[in-house]
């Protein structure tokens, strides 16, 4: 009976894996391989689904769409989370506030910030817009312009999450032995000398594990284009979770849908290896 206790122990575990996790995806892959409008009976259809993949353009410009928002968005969380960690690093006052402050849009609904960022980047009473004008400065169509809109998403996608990856490289710099540092000032380093060669090298695994997430999670964009754009102008901010989200719940192509989502996760896990192994080369 004792040899048996641990297999109980674990078996709450196995079985949400099994439920919530193992069945999911088994079923997943399968449907990828069917037909299924959730209606009717599922159809196997073969490959069909994964040559319409490769032929589909629309899916082919979500993916130009959100590889253009990780672009912009990714090193521009990146720096300005480790400029804010940087600075709450120091001794300052009101270090306690900062930090809460620069944490709060990340605990705050996501629906809730891009309706206000809707209203802030509107282009008639939008806040920015009333202030250009004050100014007697022209109007920009921040989310009706093809070539604006998603860069104004990736701003606000940035200023929503980048509390997160502060309080994530702030962990990280205070794991860095002051030793180094003083060390340094006695050789006469100067402060670019002391972040390039002590903190950076020394914060390398915080640093990979912020482009991760961050890669994740601009992959996954999805609630700030659906409510601020819906997809446009001209399929300009439409995101391949939002293409596969339509494809399953629009249109109720599971299958297709199904196959989507397991060449997304496919491409997400090839960026993140790629981004790996260029992140240990570097450092």
């Amino acid at each position: 009976m004792k040899k048996q206790i641990p297999y109980w122990l674990v078996s709450p575990y196995l079985l949400y894996f099994a439920v919530f996790v193992a069945f999911p995806v088994a079923f997943s892959v399968v449907l990828t391989f069917h037909s299924w409008n959730i209606i009717s009976p599922m159809k196997f259809v073969g490959l069909d689904n994964y040559q319409r993949l490769f032929s589909d353009r629309l899916f082919w410009q979500a993916i130009y769409n959100t590889l253009r928002f990780l672009l912009v968005h990714i090193p521009l969380q990146i720096v300005v989370a480790l400029a804010l960690a940087e600075f709450l690093n120091q001794k300052i006052r009101g270090q306690a506030f900062f930090r809460g402050a620069f944490f709060l849009p990340v605990i705050v609904s996501g629906v809730v910030v891009t309706i206000l960022w809707q209203q802030l980047l509107g282009f008639n009473a939008g806040i920015l817009n009333r202030g250009l004008t004050a100014l007697s400065l022209p109007r920009v169509a921040w989310l009706e312009e093809p070539g604006i809109a998603m860069y104004a998403i990736a701003l606000m996608a940035t200023w929503k999450n980048v509390g997160l990856y502060v309080i994530l490289f702030l962990v990280g710099l205070q794991t860095v032995p002051v030793q180094y540092y003083e060390a340094a000032d006695m050789e006469g380093a100067t402060a670019w000398q002391k972040f390039r060669y002590i903190t950076l090298p020394m914060i390398n695994p915080t640093i990979f594990m912020v482009v991760v997430l961050s890669t994740i999670g601009g992959f996954s964009l999805f609630i700030e284009p659906y409510i601020m754009t819906e997809g446009g102008p001209l399929n300009s901010t439409l995101s391949a979770v939002m293409y596969i989200y339509k494809q399953a719940f629009q249109y109720y192509h599971m299958g297709y849908s199904a196959t989507l989502g397991f060449f997304f996760a496919l491409l997400i896990l090839g960026v993140v290896a790629i981004q790996k192994r260029y992140v240990e080369q570097e450092n």
